[in-house]
Order: structure tokens, then sequence, then C-alpha cells
């Protein structure tokens, strides 16, 4: 980012001259964005102390995360923004759009994410801090139900061409680039097991998907108030993917009994039918953390940076469990076993390339 750029952002929300700044980079995760914060010497009455500067990429509108590109010609998450603060939803305040620079100033949420505070609690406490997230979940869900269909959120589609490059995506990255190619016989397993993962998840019933609703972009405010960040790849899809994403999250690991009672508490909030919801969501669970484990493999590999792979191995193992909970996949089952050491259990990160 360079200095001139950023001057010419902050002029537009704070005016000229400008006060000394200070700029600090924050550490990055698996986004092609760059985060800054930057903090003010002196700001005027009612105008923020400090901002978050999101840097965006050349390919501002691009995703390598599948799917088909998107046809907007605004800002995916700057669209989105404003249709979950519409619904009245808690996401950061936006200041400032300079997509000329490719600057956008974001409300400063603090540094705590939902993962952090559960690092910071005993266990005794998550299913309070769980439930918190689940109640959000719903509300989202609940209040994004309907949505003008002229939203890109109701022209995207969790369709079967992105669920087959999610699973093609794992078996590439996350199978046979650490391990090896598969052989004719694996291939035929590995393809009929995602045809039938396939099928399962474009039958279930549709509704708002955030994509990535987990414990590193949920923020935690004063009082423990949670806001959404990170929901730029926001479609329609399976209704239980976001509640996968957030209770079969890699960075966290959690018990069976939490991510039961978690389920249950959704299902009677959305007055859903809880045995059916299970079955859609450990079928779910297969297919998101299967692409999960191939995900943090290629942003080693292609994106160089190694500091997702310690995620690999519980990615896999949350695989076993869904494959407990839905029968039928012993042949997967095998496969992974034969491929992956220490399959489920046991597994270890790949070796990177990054380091």
């Amino acid at each position: 980012m360079t200095q001139p750029n950023l001057d010419d952002a902050l002029a537009k929300l704070y005016g000229l001259p400008l006060p000394a700044i200070e700029v600090l980079k924050l550490r990055g995760d698996a986004s092609t964005r760059s985060y800054f914060r930057v903090r003010l010497s002196e700001a005027g009455v009612g105008s923020p102390q400090s901002v978050i500067a999101m840097q965006l990429p050349e390919d501002a509108f691009g995703s390598d995360e599948g799917g088909k590109p998107a046809d907007s010609e605004r800002l995916p998450f700057l669209e989105i923004a404003e249709l979950l603060g519409s619904k009245g939803l808690p996401v950061p305040s936006i200041y400032v759009e300079d997509l000329t620079n490719g600057i956008i100033l974001l409300e400063d949420l603090g540094d705590t994410t939902f993962e952090q505070r559960l690092r910071g609690q005993p266990r005794a406490d998550w299913r309070r801090l769980y439930g918190d997230a689940v109640d959000l979940l719903a509300e989202l869900h609940d209040r994004c139900a309907a949505l003008p269909e002229a939203s890109i959120v109701s022209r995207r589609r969790f369709d079967r061409e992105l669920i087959d490059w999610e699973l093609d995506h794992f078996r590439e990255w996350g199978l046979e680039a650490p391990f090896g190619p598969l052989d004719q016989a694996q291939s035929a397993t590995l393809h009929d097991a995602f045809s039938r993962i396939g099928s399962a998840i474009e039958a279930m019933p549709v509704g708002f998907v955030h994509r990535d609703y987990q414990s590193k972009n949920l923020m935690v405010g004063p009082g423990g108030r949670l806001t959404l960040i990170d929901f730029q790849d926001a479609l329609q899809g399976p209704r239980v993917y976001d509640l996968v994403a957030l209770l079969c999250d890699s960075y966290v690991p959690l018990d069976l009994g939490l991510q039961e009672s978690m389920i249950d508490r959704y299902a009677a909030l959305r007055r859903i039918e809880p045995s059916e919801l299970r079955r859609e969501f450990w079928l779910v669970t297969l297919h998101r953390k299967l692409k999960d484990a191939g995900r943090f493999v290629f942003i080693d590999r292609v994106r160089n940076n190694g500091d997702f792979l310690q995620w690999y191995p519980q990615s896999l193992l949350y695989v076993g469990r869904a494959m407990e909970q839905s029968p039928g996949f012993a042949g997967l089952r095998s496969l992974l076993a034969e491929a992956i050491p220490g399959f489920p259990d046991r597994v270890t990160k790949p070796d990177s390339e990054a380091e």
C-alpha cells in the first residue's frame, strides 16, 4: 500500500490537512486482500480514532474459491454489506469506498475473533458462547430468507458445478498433491463417492449461505457482541452449510456432544425437524471438510503460505466423524485410510513447500 493512495482515502473521511497517522499491517489470513490498522493522532468529533484499511487485489472481482465470476457492477463485499446492514444484522460500517485506488476504509472492530474468545475461556463456557453464535446464525438465515431477485446473493448458487469443483479441489490438493496420484481403482471409488455426495447435497433445501461462517470470521465486541465479516462470497446453497462451517470449524476441535446440542438448538430456532437436519449436517460436513483439507494444501503450495497446514489433520478428523454419522461411505473411508497415513485420528500435517 502506497502512502499517497492511503492519504486519498483518508482525506475523503477526515478532510485535509490530515493529522499524523500510524499504519500497522495486520497479520494476513488466507485472503488475497490485505488489511491495515490506521490510527490518527487526533480525530474530529464523531470521527473514528482508528479505521481498518482493506487493500483489494488487482482482480477484486475474481475468486479462486470456485464458482462463476461475480456478474455485478458493484464489489460483492460492498453490495452484501449493504444488504446485511439493511436487514439489521451486525456488519462493520463502511466509511470510504475508494475503488480507484483499491482501498476500502472500514470500522475498526478490534482484534478479538470468536476463535480467540474461545481459547481464552474454559471449556465449560463454550456451550454458552456457541449458543450465541448459533443464535446469530439463525437470525441471519431468518432475516435473509427472502431477498430481492436482483441481489447478487439471489443470483449466485451453490450448484452442482461448484459442489463438484470443491470435491475435486480435495482430490487435487488434499490427496494427490501430498501423497501421489491415485490408481484407476482408487479413482473410480473416489468418483463414485463424490457423485453420491454431490447428488445428496444438490437435493437439499436451500437458503442464504454466508459460505465461511466460522470462528475467524466472527468478531467479538464489547459485551460479547458478535459481528459478521468476510461475507463477500455469500450465495444460495444448502441451508445447513453455515452451521457446518461453525460447528466443524478446522480451527477449533469440538466434541460430538456439543455439536449435536448446537444442531438441535439451531433446528428449534429455525423450526426444522432435528433428525433431518442432522442427516444434512453430516453429509455437508463430509463435503466441506474434504474441501477445507485440500484448501489448506493449496494455500501452502500456490499462495506460498504454510500457516494453514496445521489445520489439515483436524479437517480430516471431522471427515472421519461425518462418515460415522453417514453410513454408506465404507469405500471412501478405506481409500482415505490407504492413501493418507493415520486417517482419520492420527494424521499429521503434510510437508510444506512454503517453508
